[in-house]
């Protein structure tokens, strides 16, 4: 069969073959393929590093595509036919699989190998050549383009000089801009960097009131003539002079200020002076043109941030429009300047010409998913949104939802009668969204960020049925600040956090036969107590922050750091009481009846990211939390919605979510069947690091590897684990360790991604004894051996259970990290 298969595949091929040279008209042929050779100089022999692969880049046009030398898409293109109708299934199909045939041209040649020129002399190798020849196959009637690049030493900076006149205030200015400067002593010359350099300098200078300044005026001036520094410098040496041109227009070496603001909400109405958008009042310079009344005064006020008579800066301009953008209640901002018609005039009006959204908006959102534990379900929301809500720019939303869970898999099959681990979901979030710090009895004007500040106050209200099992009912409030002083630091503070949980419904006769199961250990059945018959009410604070450092142009490296504190009970333990102690043996305080939660949590996470080349990127994680019950809760497990898990789609990928830890604990079999995995930590330390390989625009690669665990910060009874389930000093002993390979599809709008992994290390065997003979004589003073955690040798791809429980297939939507 697989003969016959590819026999009949080797016969289309050659059919095909015929019937696109028969389309190929006489002297032409079909242009398939390219390559380019680099030959670095003799003499100096230079690092060429990846220069064939830039080269090959910029070849224009690409050449038809080809499997196994036949151009399946071209052989579509001729198939398919000429469509009658642009916008017909025949014209898609066409389009879609087809290609139309591009034909070799020794023009096109030589004008590839001067670009290849062009490009050499930008990336600092002058003096290089390159040329190209056109290679063809008679009888294939195709062809493929051949260069060779010739390649001389690369030119380095040596110094860097700004030149001015005199000490005039914008050569002083210009001056300072040499300061964090993109041209460095020892780096390449590259255009891309001069240009970025003066972009930079412009920016600088706008912000200094330069209002008519571009980097058009700057002129970077080239010595090559130095050749080598010294006998004992090897690289070329350039000398780098940037000045500003002699004939730049005087405007554009002046500073500007301003003068009038005028905005417009929604009208055309003349912009002049005297126009009736004068007529309202003026405050701070600020001209308002509400004709509807649709908005209050003061959040143009808080928005803008130029003032008459304050010198223009671009940050400002910036600012201005992006807190604008922001309010989510324009379809667009446009901002204009206008020079103050005098002679000798510096001063600039300003001009905001606004496009109200529609005040009401319905969006209906369905999505689906499928999880690591072998759940997959769906989610219908329905978003409500009145823009703003109370005429000052605030949005207020109303979000529906119903979604469920269902177990996929074999496991259903071989439990039947498995509960607690399909679910039903539904509830409400009620949010209002302010676009500025609203604090009670306190006047707080908006800092210089780069979006205003924003209250949010939300109200969530959810009920988590575990069909056949119990319910948990949720209701929760948060009071929060949002700011950002600028794109790279934005800061998130909830001082007001209150959450009521507590578990309903819960089915008598299957909890009592669940607890009274002798296959489960009283650790599971004491932990499961705890987590059917405990409510919490929660009353406490949050606070986030996210650093993302902007990179330096042409950096191969970033950073990201994120972090938080959860603190939760201090203040309404004040109120609480403690119960009876005949009636309990639990010391914690109650309000209402219900145990008041205290802790602290601390959570972070840093990421580096390392760019190889175009192709391949080099991502990094390293995340830690903990948190600790203390004071009222000190007796008291943190609840499980404040916990951590361990594996997953976005953590340690060869572990089917919450299925490892804590520390070296491994649930039993029989829970498992029971809830799935259910395994929660106090503790948690995981490290990521992953290869990503782009092989088309579309289509992408990964090889990854992940460690980490999760640990309880006690290990009695109350905990439900053991004591291999604390976080000692031993903790490096119980780290799980975990790899593979992955499936990117990048669709821009979303990436979809499949990750196969498979453990390297189980934390749970350095607790599990190796198997002995059982018809072997019992020694009870013999060592007790346990397993070995690296499990490369049980690597068995040929066996089914083997795959079945250490081949874990990722389905998700995103980046992991």
């Amino acid at each position: 069969m697989k003969i016959n298969s590819l026999a009949i595949l080797v016969i289309c091929i050659l059919l095909g073959s015929c019937s696109v040279r028969k389309y190929v008209p006489a002297g032409q042929s079909l242009y398939v393929g390219n390559s380019v050779k680099v030959i670095p100089d003799s003499l100096s022999k230079p690092k060429v590093g990846e220069l064939a692969t830039s080269l090959e880049a910029i070849i224009k046009p690409p050449p038809n595509s080809t499997l196994l030398g036949f151009p399946w898409k071209v052989w579509f293109y001729y198939w398919i036919g000429e469509p009658k109708d642009e916008g017909g299934l025949r014209s898609w199909f066409r389009k879609k699989l087809g290609q139309p045939p591009v034909y070799a041209n020794q023009r096109i040649v030589d004008i590839n190998a001067a670009n290849m020129v062009g490009f050499m002399d930008n990336e600092g190798y002058y003096k290089s050549s390159a040329k190209g020849v056109i290679k063809h196959n008679e009888k294939k009637r195709t062809a493929i383009s051949e260069y060779e690049a010739y390649v001389m030493p690369r030119y380095f900076i040596n110094e860097i000089n700004f030149v001015v006149p005199d000490s005039a205030q914008f050569n002083k200015d210009f001056v300072r801009t040499k300061k964090d400067s993109y041209l460095r002593k020892g780096d390449p010359i590259r255009l891309d960097v001069v240009t970025a350099e003066r972009s930079r300098i412009e920016q600088l200078l706008k912000g200094k009131g330069y209002y008519y300044f571009n980097p058009d005026y700057l002129i970077m001036r080239v010595d090559s003539t130095i050749g080598k520094q010294d006998s004992t410098l090897a690289q070329q040496q350039v000398n780098l002079y940037l000045e500003v041109k002699k004939e730049t227009a005087q405007t554009a070496l002046k500073q500007y200020y301003i003068n009038n603001i005028f905005v417009n909400t929604g009208t055309n109405e003349d912009k002049s002076a005297d126009s009736a958008t004068n007529k309202g009042p003026v405050r701070r310079g600020l001209n308002i043109n509400d004709p509807g009344k649709l908005y209050k005064r003061r959040i143009f006020y808080d928005a803008i941030a130029f003032r008459k008579g304050n010198l223009y800066t671009n940050t400002q301009q910036d600012l201005s429009v992006s807190r604008l953008v922001n309010f989510q209640n324009f379809k667009f901002v446009k901002n204009s300047f206008e020079l103050v018609p005098r002679s000798d005039s510096a001063m600039l009006n300003v001009y905001y010409n606004l496009a109200p959204l529609k005040k009401k908006s319905l969006q209906t959102v369905l999505s689906a998913s499928t999880k690591s534990n072998n759940l997959g379900g769906s989610e219908l929301r329905v978003n409500l949104k009145n823009r703003n809500f109370l005429r000052g720019g605030e949005i207020f939303t109303l979000s529906p939802y119903f979604g469920f869970d269902v177990q996929l898999g074999g496991n259903r099959v071989e439990n039947p009668g498995r509960v607690g681990n399909e679910f039903v979901r539904y509830g409400a979030i009620a949010s209002l969204s302010f676009p500025r710090f609203v604090v009670p009895f306190v006047r707080i004007r908006p800092e210089r960020s780069q979006v205003l500040p924003k209250t949010v106050m939300a109200l969530t209200y959810e009920n988590r049925i575990q069909r056949g099992f119990y319910t948990t009912r949720s209701i929760r409030f948060d009071y929060s600040y949002v700011w950002s002083k600028s794109s790279k630091l934005e800061h998130n503070l909830t001082p007001i956090a209150i959450n009521f949980v507590e578990p309903r419904n819960v089915d008598v006769l299957k909890y009592a036969e669940i607890i009274d199961s002798p296959n489960l250990s009283p650790l599971e059945a004491r932990r499961l107590i705890d987590l059917f018959e405990t409510k919490y009410i929660i009353m406490g604070s949050n606070y986030s922050v996210s650093y993302r450092p902007t990179p330096r142009p042409f950096s191969k490296n970033q950073f990201v750091m994120l972090g938080g504190i959860d603190y939760g009970g201090n203040l309404l333990s004040l109120f609480g009481k403690k119960p009876d102690a005949s009636t309990t043996d639990n010391p914690a305080k109650e309000l209402f009846g219900v145990p008041i939660l205290q802790f602290v949590k601390f959570d972070g996470d840093i990421r580096y990211y390392r760019t190889i080349n175009s192709r391949i990127k080099w991502a990094n994680r390293l995340l830690g939390g903990v948190g600790i019950p203390f004071g009222n809760s000190r007796a008291m497990p943190m609840p499980q919605f404040k916990q951590y898990f361990g594996g997953g789609s976005t953590g340690l990928r060869a572990f089917r979510a919450r299925a490892i830890g804590p520390g070296a604990y491994y649930q039993d079999t029989s829970s498992i069947r029971l809830f799935g995995y259910q395994s929660f930590g106090d503790i948690r330390l995981e490290a990521n690091s992953e290869v990503r390989l782009k092989f088309t625009d579309i289509i992408g690669g990964a090889v990854f590897v992940d460690a980490g665990n999760i640990w309880s910060y006690r290990g009695d009874a109350s905990e439900g684990y053991g004591s291999e389930s604390v976080f000692k000093k031993n903790f490096l002993n119980q780290v799980a360790v975990g790899g593979g390979i992955g499936l990117r599809l990048d669709f821009s709008f979303l990436v979809f991604r499949l990750d196969l992994a498979t453990p390297f290390r189980k934390p749970w065997y350095t607790n599990t004894p190796v198997a002995t003979d059982p018809d072997a004589p019992f020694d009870p003073d013999a060592p007790v051996k346990y397993k070995n955690p690296w499990v490369f040798k049980e690597i068995n791809f040929g066996s089914q259970a083997w795959r079945k429980e250490n081949l874990v297939l990722n389905i998700a939507v995103g980046l992991p990290f």
